[in-house]
């Protein structure tokens, strides 16, 4: 396994600047971002797509820092009842997936992406509960369009031997480990997960059941290392779905933080156990949303706890059970 790092909190630094950093702090792979909500600060999509110079150059920095490339990130909502915004979100998505082929990067990451409730509706709709009638009505509808559209997408990704890997997330329709298999199931084995366990922390999904049982149909693509924290004072009171900003961490139920900083050592230990134990061998990408540190100390502090969990050779012969 490698640490690997989504570059977006260092997107005000060039990418030769970052990836010096990076390589300086121990780690071995990045995620870039090429569209959407991760911006495409490090790698300008319509620039490098198609650009066989600019990818060569990119290729050999990446080499010279010792860095891989583990997947392109465009998280976006392909899905929106906006018909430009979801036009423009799948054109990320496809582009990005032209680009990792071009590239040979075999991961691109993303979300499902969340329609409304119904036809004539104009707001993406959550739908978390089958009660009144029509929020079970309203989101066989949203599986109706999303089934339609990944369909289309699985294959495109198939055609370009890229994986696609969707980031469970709140306010997705993809946002635990059924649903994730749902998508799977009615598409192909190209759409996998982007296995965050951030989101599933505060939803209370134990996080190494879920990697048991996705890993069970090799349904995970890419890892996020990111922590969260549940603070029980806060969620006693008022459960954990919460709008609270996330800026105002004291009245807040849960936080992102960084890895250490929501679960001790010992629980990352037994994530990257579980994830070789079902076959993951990967980058485990940093993704740095913790609002009571720097990015720079977030992201050391989370270097240097995976260091000591992360497995950096193969497993050697069991002579003991010989």
């Amino acid at each position: 396994m490698q640490i690997g790092v989504l570059t977006v909190p260092l997107g005000n630094q060039s990418i030769e600047d970052a990836f010096d950093y990076l390589s300086s702090i121990g780690v071995g792979a990045v995620e870039l971002g090429v569209g959407g909500w991760p911006g495409e600060e490090h790698l300008d999509r319509a620039a490098y797509l198609d650009n066989e110079e600019l990818q060569a150059t990119l290729h050999e920095l990446c080499k010279s820092h010792g860095l891989t490339i583990s997947a392109l990130a465009t998280h976006n909502n392909p899905l929106h009842p906006d018909e430009e915004r979801a036009t423009t979100a799948d054109t990320e998505l496809r582009e990005a997936i032209d680009l990792a082929a071009q590239l040979d990067v075999n991961t691109v990451t993303c979300f499902s992406g969340l329609p409304a409730g119904g036809p004539d509706d104009s707001v993406p709709n959550w739908i978390t509960a089958p009660w009144p009638t029509e929020h079970k009505d309203a989101h066989e509808y949203q599986w109706e369009i999303a089934i339609e559209y990944w369909s289309d997408l699985a294959a495109y990704a198939d055609e370009h031997d890229v994986d696609v890997a969707i980031e469970m997330h709140p306010n997705m329709l993809v946002y635990e480990p059924h649903g994730m298999m749902k998508l799977r199931t009615e598409t192909n084995n190209r759409i996998g997960a982007n296995f965050d366990p951030s989101h599933l922390y505060w939803q209370g999904i134990d996080v190494i059941d879920a990697i048991r049982f996705l890993g069970a149909e090799d349904a995970i693509h890419h890892v996020h290392a990111k922590d969260t924290k549940v603070y029980d004072a806060n969620s006693r009171e008022k459960g954990v779905l919460d709008t609270t900003d996330y800026t105002d961490e004291p009245n807040r139920s849960w936080l992102f933080r960084s890895i250490g900083y929501g679960h001790d050592e010992a629980h990352w230990k037994d994530v990257v156990s579980t994830l070789r134990m079902v076959g993951y061998e990967g980058a485990l990408s940093i993704e740095h949303e913790d609002s009571l540190t720097s990015s720079r100390e977030g992201l050391e502090k989370a270097v240097a706890v995976l260091e000591r969990a992360v497995f950096t050779t193969e497993p050697g012969d069991a002579y003991w059970a010989e």
